[in-house]
Parts: structure tokens; sequence; C-alpha cells
């Protein structure tokens, strides 16, 4: 396999090789074989059973790895299957520092399942804040999770700066990076130090609200053997098809990453403008408040921007049916506009009193902006506003 300069053209070609085909196909086969002929016992080509290994999924990650520069790529049949196989790696008694805001089906795996069940301690802390970071550690960490930008408030986390405090902990803490906000495009937590990198694939990476699927990327060799143990022995894999579609989808990433993130600033500006708005969090706009943070890292931004409405859950509600563009829908990432009222549906999970503490009130709307025309976007937004708090 052989990388290239430009990420659109590492995109296109990594393990997409036709020399690796018996026909030399321009688009990689899907191959839906669960089994692999043996001409001696013990002792296969390459693959002996689907579960362990798949020519289909062998390319995507492949060129996976490649955009993010990663060594080693797996995939697992969800983002959630994904997470579960890393935090796999934990023994009872020991603890997880986690990022406050973290989505909420990772809250909800690690508070109902990963503590009452698997005897794993959880501390959940604003990472954004040096103090609490240096003061979460304990004899017992050994790893530590964080999404930036967060879901849904969009805090930036220095990537960096958690590197360097766990490592001064304890060398052998794990720092894991749920990526799926940002897409390789604009950022690569294995470069800033991080052991670890976890995507949603089903968001950005695929784009097309048409696959569920996840992904744990590394350079380590012991996590390599660990996450090849999980596809084996735990067995939540993708679907040949599913990495086909997958593969296929990355092929634009580098272009629908670009129009997102330039429909998301107007629409961000826009928003930041108007009465009817009390906040926007957005890391790309300079009233964020770890703008420089993010400016430092990355090199640009996605379509998530979340804002607060003025008023409570009856403006949301309004505001929730007057759009037309934009779909009231859960996930992100997909080349359509979605928005979503995280209190009451991706955040349900997460306790009221936590909830509360963290801001994620009932007026805190979440926008996954796509790659329509933004005057139609910015235009959709102003009617629904305009329903939601008419007497402004």
């Amino acid at each position: 396999m052989s990388t290239f300069p430009g990420f659109g053209t590492n995109a296109v070609h990594v393990g997409q090789e036709p020399e690796q085909w018996e026909m030399n196909q321009v688009v990689p086969l899907i191959s839906l074989s669960t089994t692999y002929k043996q001409d001696v016992p013990g002792q296969p080509k390459a693959h002996d059973y689907s579960r362990a290994g798949n020519p289909t999924r062998d390319v995507l990650q492949s060129n996976l790895a490649a955009l993010e520069d990663a060594k080693y790529c797996f995939t697992f049949g969800s983002g959630l299957a994904a997470s579960s196989a890393i935090v796999n790696r934990l023994k009872t008694g020991d603890h997880v520092i986690c990022s406050d805001d973290v989505y909420g089906g990772t809250q909800r795996f690690l508070r109902k399942v990963s503590i009452p069940h698997h005897g794993l301690e959880a501390s959940f802390v604003d990472l954004t804040k040096q103090e609490e970071i240096d003061k979460a550690f304990k004899p017992n960490t050994k790893m530590v999770w964080f999404e930036s930008p967060s879901n849904p408030l969009l805090k930036v986390v220095d990537i960096q700066a958690v590197v360097t405090a766990a490592r001064k902990a304890n060398p052998d803490i794990v720092v894991v990076v749920d990526n799926t906000f940002m897409s390789p495009f604009f950022q690569r937590p294995l470069s800033l130090g991080a052991d670890v990198v976890v995507h949603s694939i089903t968001k950005y990476i695929n784009g097309h609200s048409d696959v569920v699927m996840g992904c744990v990327m590394t350079d380590r060799e012991d996590i390599k053997d660990h996450l090849f143990f999980q596809q084996l022995a735990v067995g939540a894999v993708p679907s040949p098809f599913d990495c086909f579609l997958v593969n296929r989808g990355i092929k634009t990433l580098h272009l629908r990453m670009k129009a997102h993130s330039e429909n998301a600033l107007a629409v961000a500006q826009w928003l930041e403008k108007n009465e009817r708005v009390e906040k926007v969090l957005h890391p790309a706009l300079p009233s964020h408040p770890q703008h420089e943070v993010h400016k430092k890292q990355t090199k640009g931004m996605s379509g998530m921007i979340s804002f607060y409405l003025k008023g409570g859950l009856e403006e949301s509600q309004r505001f929730f049916k007057a759009i037309k563009v934009f779909t009231l829908a859960e996930s992100l990432g997909g080349y359509e506009s979605l928005a979503e009222l995280p209190s009451v549906m991706t955040h349900a999970s997460v306790p009221p009193e936590d909830r509360a503490k963290l801001g994620i009130t009932d007026n805190l709307i979440r926008l996954s902006v796509g790659i329509e025309d933004k005057e139609d976007l910015i235009a959709d937004l102003e009617n629904a506003l305009k329903a939601a708090v008419p007497s402004i």
C-alpha cells in the first residue's frame, strides 16, 4: 500500500489498487463469502472465516488508516460497537476519565453497562479546564476518553494538553479521542499524541446516512492485537456490502467536508446576529471560548453548530414544526441538513441533573449543516425562528 501527500488522492486510491484482484477491477469487489478454501489445513491464503477478515473490509480499513495517518484501522458494526471494543481493554476496578458532555450513547454505555456490570469506575470531567484535568487522575486511571469538539456543546479540548497530563500521571494511560465531529479531513488526533482515534463512520466518513458503522485507529501494536481479537472473539463486524458503501462514500469526503464547513460558517455567522438566538456554539467563530485551541489543532471546522433559542420547550417545538429544508432527525454528518433537540433526543439518557448542569436545556438546538445551497438553509432557519419566537 502506498500513500500520497494529498488527502483527496489518498481517499480515492489507497487500498483500491486494481492489481489485488484477478481481473484488475478499478472498483473494489464486494466479497460476500463467509469462508475461504484452504489448500493445506490451517494455512489459508489470507483469511479463513469472514468474521476474522474479509477482502472488502480490508480495502476499507486500509483506506481509513491512510486518511487518519494511522498504522492500523479496525471497523465494527456501529460507532458504539467500536467504542465498546476499545473499552474492553479495561478490567474490573480500572478508572476512566471521560469528558462531561460526551455523546449520550457513550455516557449510557459507561453508566449503564461498564460501571454496573463490568465494575469500571468513571469520572465525567470538564476537560477544557486544566485544573479539572490534573485532579481527575487516580492511581487506577487507565483511560482518558473525550471528543473534540464535544457533542452537543461543541467544547474544544486541547488534545496535546490532555496527552501531556496523562503521560505525567501514568505513561500507560490510553488516551482515546472520538474524532467523529471533525473527520480526518480537519483533525488527526494521533498526530497530536493520542493513542487511539474512534469514529462513528455512520456520520461524515460515510456521509450518506445509509450505513451504521464505526472504527478504531491506532499506531500501537498492543492495541492493534486487542482490536483484531475483538473482531474475532466478539464479532461485531460490519457486512461486506456496508464496507463497500462506505468505501464509495469516502471518495467525496474531502469535497463534502469543504462544503459542510463553508455552509456551517455562513449559518453560524447569520445565527449569531439573529435577535431570536441567545448564543451560538461553533468553534470557527471568534466568539467560541476555545476558538484559539481549535485553530491550533485543526485545519477547519465541520458542519456542526449548536445554538440556544430564546425561549424553552414550546418555542423549540414550534421551531422544529416550521423547518422544511432542515429535517428533524437524530444523527449527523450526511449530505442533508438535520436539526435535533438533544435534551429529549440524543442526550435523553443523560441524567436530568447532569443535563441541567452542562447546559443541555430544552432550548439548545443542534444542527448538522449539509451541502445544500447556504442561501436556502439560512432562509429556512429564518422562517423557523420567526415561527418559534413571533413576538420579536
